[in-house]
């Protein structure tokens, strides 16, 4: 500041009329062009040096304008100090909070002069005096103020004589016009940014509106595509076990034997059927999935129980004696409370694929526990043909398949691995892959090991499975039911001699399914799917007709809409699977 000893003196001026005013004015506004101020720091510093001046003529009576530059800091300061010897100011800081307020506006100057400069200092001593130093930072591209430069700088002031005060009110309202430009320009610039910025609000809006419009629009996309997805799967089915049960009849030569071609013919009907079949049960799990409409159903059971059954199950696949299925019993994996159903479906489209693509070498499935993140990892490796770093995420996409010389002979759906993630997620899991192509892969289920409440009664083992209820008056009927069904791991067997006895025994056991014959004495099976369908208890209960009439549309006509019916002249093992496994999904 210019307390400091080293300042340099510029020039001093008198004030004593209003001619020393305008001429302090003049000089401020010189010296600031001749130290390289730009205009509008020129028209700053001469209105706050012309301010000060004024209030010391005007409540002083007079004093005087001293032009100062403090060389020493970076950037150096242009000073001005105004001082006067009158009465002083009582309180100073009342002017400065801004709180002061006087009719000829000496407050409003001093706060003006403070806001237009980069430095202020005032002092005021009642009786005494007021001095007011304010400065202004040079320029930083200015080259710095040399002596030589100030001397020439002291020099030129002088030279001008031009003191006329209607010429320095000429330059003033010059500068106020080209200031008063300026706040125009702005105006209209604030003007035009306001229009765009209203325009642009107006897009933004109309544009969110869109998006909304659009995300509807797919979501009840997606909804149209899940229900004929579930719709379309329902009615497939039906004719496609038609088809499996016809074809099995005429392989196990029922109406008469056939010739080694027909034989292959059928063959190829049956596994283009069942195939399809596998899509149509991937398609209606997947879209129910999507639809939400999948529960889990939580019970109880250790991984090598879970093990055990995938061994048994997944046994016939093996048609390479080149390949090895290997099953690692774990010794240290919690017992698991989850959907045990998912689990297996998971694990089978795993196992499966895994089988598929593997030439030679083993298929090992295995069992780990992640005790930090409290995971239970079931692994199947296979030494494989593996998959392409870029192919990891195509292959969980929906019908997408990748292009090898195994995949060619191998016909898949493109929904398996979809479809497990899917139900991994459902469990609160996730499905990871990692691969090396050539080298084979390794697809891991992470799930929790409890999912739902372990506390709640569960039922026992046998009544965990699935209970099919038959109400049939035919013993012998009965007894090759019961053979079939009961060799069926996931199916417990129920039975019922006649039409009473089966309400009975369906109202207190509640069967998941149940298969009725039409021709019963007593009450027949017409009266039994009445009292069945008009009992809360039973209602939702799915019900397999089996009969030997023929089975026409007059018979259906008679039938609830959607009741399944299956000849008794076509049971066989693997029809009556078929028919069961739909009836159960379809209540699920």
């Amino acid at each position: 500041m210019a307390a400091s000893t080293k300042v340099w003196p510029i020039v001093t001026v008198p004030i004593e009329s209003e001619a020393d005013v305008v001429t302090v004015r003049q000089r401020a506004h010189r010296l600031a062009e001749l130290l390289g101020f730009d205009r509008q720091d020129q028209t700053r510093i001469a209105t706050a040096v012309s301010e000060l001046a004024r209030n010391a003529f005007s409540y002083a009576g007079g004093g005087r304008a001293e032009f100062i530059l403090d060389p020493a800091p970076t950037p150096q300061v242009f000073h001005v100090r105004i001082s006067d010897k009158g009465p002083g100011i009582v309180d100073i800081q009342t002017i400065l909070d801004g709180q002061y307020r006087s009719k000829s506006g000496m407050g409003l100057g001093i706060l003006g002069a403070r806001r237009l400069m980069d430095h202020f200092k005032i002092e005021s001593k009642v009786g005494k005096g007021t001095t007011v130093e304010i400065g202004h930072d040079l320029p930083s591209r200015a080259a710095p103020v040399t002596r030589a430069k100030l001397s020439e700088v002291a020099a030129t002031l002088q030279k001008d004589s031009s003191s006329d005060p209607l010429e320095v009110l000429r330059q003033q309202n010059r500068e106020l016009m080209q200031s008063l430009e300026e706040i125009r320009r702005k105006d209209d610039e604030s003007k035009q940014l306001d229009q765009e910025l209203s325009d642009t609000n107006r897009g933004v809006v109309a544009l969110y509106a869109e998006l909304d419009e659009r995300a509807e629009q797919l979501r009840q996309a997606s909804e149209l595509k899940t229900k004929f997805l579930s719709n379309m799967s329902h009615e497939f089915r039906t004719p496609l076990n038609s088809v499996l049960a016809l074809s099995r009849l005429l392989l196990d030569r029922i109406d008469g034997d056939l010739t080694p071609e027909q034989e292959r013919q059928v063959g190829y009907i049956r596994r283009s059927a069942e195939s399809l079949l596998e899509l149509v049960n991937d398609l209606l799990d997947l879209a129910k999935v999507e639809a939400g409409k999948v529960d889990i159903r939580p019970s109880a059971f250790t991984v090598a129980e879970l093990f055990g059954g995938l061994r048994g199950a997944l046994r016939p696949l093996l048609t390479s004696q080149a390949v090895e299925l290997i099953f690692d019993i774990p010794d240290k994996v919690p017992n698991l409370f989850t959907d045990e159903a998912k689990v297996t479906q998971i694990l089978r489209n795993l196992i499966s694929n895994a089988l598929k693509f593997t030439e030679q070498g083993e298929v090992r499935v295995t069992a780990t526990f992640d005790a930090e993140r409290k995971r239970v990892n079931l692994s199947v490796r296979d030494t494989g043909i593996g998959i392409a770093p870029q192919d990891h995420a195509r292959i969980f996409e929906e019908f997408s398949q990748v292009e090898t010389k195994i995949q060619k002979r191998v016909k898949g759906t493109g929904l398996g691995l979809p479809l497990s993630r899917s139900l991994a997620e459902l469990l609160g899991g996730e499905l990871i892959l990692e691969s090396v192509f050539g080298q084979g892969s390794v697809f891991t289920l992470s799930i929790p090991p409890e999912r739902g409440d372990p506390l709640r009664p569960q039922r026992s083992a046998d009544s965990a499975r699935k209970r099919v209820l038959l109400i049939d008056d035919d013993e012998t009927f009965r007894y090759v039911m019961r053979q079939i069904i009961s060799n069926e791991p996931r199916y417990e067997f129920i039975e019922a001699v006649d039409g009473d006895d089966g309400l009975k025994v369906a109202r207190e056991q509640k069967p998941d399914v149940i298969i009725l014959d039409l021709q019963m004495p007593t009450m027949d099976g017409f009266t039994v799917l009445q009292e069945l369908g008009a009992d809360s208890r039973t209602s939702i209960t799915p019900v397999i007709v089996s009969t030997s009439l023929n089975v026409n549309a007059e018979l259906k006509a008679r039938l609830p809409a959607g009741t399944r019916v299956i000849s008794k002249n076509t049971i066989s093992r693997e029809n009556v699977s078929l028919f069961l496994r739909d009836a159960t999904l379809g209540a699920s």
